[in-house]
């Protein structure tokens, strides 16, 4: 599977995915504008000393990266998901796709991929979950559903 952040605002959360998918041998995507620099000292405590074994692209220009994604198994994580994230169809080759922690995906990609949009349920009185902890949880479901452990 792949991770993909697009245009992700916080480094601490970005720093934490990377630990995350160091530890999960993921590669990462950082996709857009970012709301800091990949030399950011919090972005690079976040993620300790595993920055040398991460599997990490860039696509400094969003449009191009929902180009290169638009023919590939991937999946839109949102809060305005169609379906939970449990019924994913999850490869390997699953790319899971996640937005700003304050703006989310935009409405015109969620429009046009509604069918690949999908939520993790909340019923207490928050708006929305972390960033990391929204991946981790998808993630781990990804390779729970694969047997991968």
């Amino acid at each position: 599977m792949i991770v993909a952040l697009v245009e992700p605002e916080i480094p601490y959360n970005t720093g934490n995915l990377a630990r995350l998918c160091v530890a999960t041998d993921t590669p990462l995507i950082l996709a857009g504008r970012l709301g800091f620099t990949l030399d950011d000292r919090y972005l690079k405590r976040a993620g300790l000393d595993y920055w040398e074994y991460l599997k990490l692209y860039r696509y400094p220009v969003v449009e191009e990266f929902w180009e290169w994604v638009e023919n590939k198994n991937f999946a839109i994580l949102t809060k305005r998901g169609e379906k939970l994230y449990t019924e994913i169809d999850f490869s390997m080759e699953t790319i899971l796709i996640f937005g700003s922690e304050t703006r989310g995906i935009s409405e015109k990609i969620i429009e046009k991929f509604r069918d690949r949009t999908y939520r993790i349920p909340m019923w207490g009185k928050v708006r929305s979950l972390n960033l990391s902890s929204s991946v981790a949880i998808v993630l781990y479901e990804g390779y729970r559903q694969l047997s991968y452990f």
